[in-house]
Order: structure tokens, then sequence, then C-alpha cells
């Protein structure tokens, strides 16, 4: 297939992209940078430039092609107090991306986040769909995509083989500059690992090659409207993310009180309380997908998260 990537120079989106190229799919993917474009190029795909805000392209480029993966999002905007305005950016994007696919059958997938669908229960691919989340186009921005997900799952009824591939807060993996690479720091400049509460908090986790590999399944073979979660660990404590950062660290496991969570965390502190354990038991059913790279505590122990600051 010819295939256009939003996100393709991305930490998913660039594993995704030689996924593709190893499948013997064409890929194109949207860059808003010369290093962008220039990474692109380096890994063998085709560059579109421009941004989510450029809608005429993004309708132009999903027509042209045979299938269209979806993994940008405004991060740099989303973390800095513009939730709210990222998630508009992607609802429009995504409604570009539905106008032009109607119609088609041609394969459409965007990636979704996992945490708080069922917070305090396990997951699955049923859960966080209706119409009371489908509705809420001008609610607050985590809500405002949800909503966008299900409108994603909506173009299956527009002639669209629409899929949503939801991740967890870790991708992990060697290069990773994310959660994992933030609490690593925290501990280093804090002197302590902490975690909330008694640290019973559980996420799940899933190494980024096992995601790439989930995702070429689904535009290959996803029915239409098929929520999938791309999940290897179902649920792993940040108690024991701690004590593993803590031994390579060399400094305390401790518990930080709530009062004190917001001062320690910073940005991370309303994500770790939550707890979020999800099964992907359907997804490995539809698709055949196993994961088969290392868990999150085995990737920690590697040590490639503490070899540099």
């Amino acid at each position: 297939m010819r295939v256009f990537m939003t996100g393709a120079s991305g930490w998913i989106g660039s594993a995704v992209v030689p996924e593709l190229i190893g499948a013997g799919h064409q890929v194109t993917g949207l860059a808003r940078s010369d290093a962008s474009a220039a990474a692109l190029v380096a890994a063998g795909a085709e560059v579109r430039r421009g941004d989510l805000d450029d809608l005429d392209g993004l309708r132009a480029a999903a027509a042209a092609s045979d299938g269209v993966i979806h993994l940008a999002f405004k991060h740099d905007i989303a973390f800095s107090g513009g939730f709210q305005d990222a998630a508009l950016a992607d609802r429009r994007a995504v409604e570009a991306f539905g106008e032009a696919l109607a119609g088609t059958d041609r394969p459409f997938l965007m990636a979704a986040g996992t945490i708080g669908i069922a917070p305090g229960r396990v997951a699955t691919e049923e859960d966080g769909h209706g119409s009371d989340v489908a509705a809420a186009s001008g609610d607050e921005g985590p809500r405002l995509r949800l909503a966008t997900s299900e409108l994603a799952l909506s173009f299956a009824d527009r002639g669209v083989r629409s899929s949503v591939v939801r991740l967890p807060p870790t991708n992990h993996g060697e290069g990773d500059n994310g959660f994992m690479t933030a609490l690593v720091a925290i501990a280093r400049e804090k002197g302590v690992s902490g975690y909330l509460g008694d640290g019973s908090s559980r996420w799940p986790a899933v190494h980024r090659l096992d995601t790439a590999h989930l995702i070429a399944l689904a535009l290959e073979r996803a029915p239409a409207g098929s929520t999938l979660h791309a999940v290897a660990d179902e649920g792993v404590r940040i108690r024991d993310i701690a004590e593993v950062i803590g031994r390579h660290l060399d400094v305390p496991v401790v518990s930080v009180p709530d009062e004190d969570a917001a001062g320690h965390f910073t940005w991370l502190s309303g994500f770790l309380g939550v707890d979020s354990p999800v099964s992907s038991a359907r997804t490995r059913e539809s698709l055949g997908w196993q994961p088969t790279r290392p868990g999150l505590l085995e990737d920690l122990e590697k040590g490639h998260y503490f070899h540099t600051a």
C-alpha cells in the first residue's frame, strides 16, 4: 500500500516506518521541519511537508494514499497548558481524513491513549465508548480526545476501514524520552525515587517495537470500527518501577505524600496516582498479535535509561 503517516518521525512513528517498509509498503510521512524530513528520507520514506493545521494538504495526501496512519498530536502545546487547543487541532485533522477517505474502504488508523478508560479495574477494548463520549466535541481536552477516537470509529459507517490503537502511557525502549525518562530525571534531581501513596497504582506498558508491529497488522487487516490495545504488561505497579529506578541510581525509594506530589513530580503528578490496568486479550485474538520484546521492568533493568542524565 501507499501509506500516508502523520507523526512518522516521532518516537512511535520512527519504529512504524521501517516495519511498514519491511512489509513491502511505501510510506510518505508528514514533516514540519528539515530535521524530520531528513529522518524520514534516511528511513526510506518519502516526505510531504506540512503540519496538522494544513487541512487541505491532509485531505490531498489521504486521497492520494491507499491508507492513512495518524500518530501525530501537538504534545508540545498539550503539556504546556494548551491541551484543549491540541485536542481541537487533532479533531479537525481527523475530520479532514474522514472526508477524504469516505466511501473508499481504505484503512484509517489513529492513535489514542489508555489512561483513565476504566480507573481501578482492568479496561478492555469494549470500554470507553458510547454516545456520551462521542458527543463531547466541545468538552475539555482529554475528553475531547476520547470523542475524536469515537469519531474515527464512526467512519466505518461511511465506508472507511477505521480503527483506533490505544497506546499505554509508556512505550518503552532504548532512546525513550517519555514518562520513564522523566521519572528517572526526577529521581536524580530529588535524590529519592518516589511513588504516590502505597505505590499500588498500575500502568500498562509495551515496547515500542511491539507497538509498531501491531500498527502494521492493524493497517493490513483490522476490521472496520475496531478498537485495539497495544498493551504487553497489563499493569505494572508504580512502586515496582520506583524500586528499579532507586536501585540503579542508588537512591532511597520513598512514598511521596499527596500534598507534596505536585511539587515533587510536577506535570507527572496527575498521572501517577491513576490505577489504570489494561487488557489486550481481544486485540491479540483478533489480529494474532503477540508481544515479543522485553517487558517494562525487564527493559528498565537493562540500564539504558540510566546511562545519561
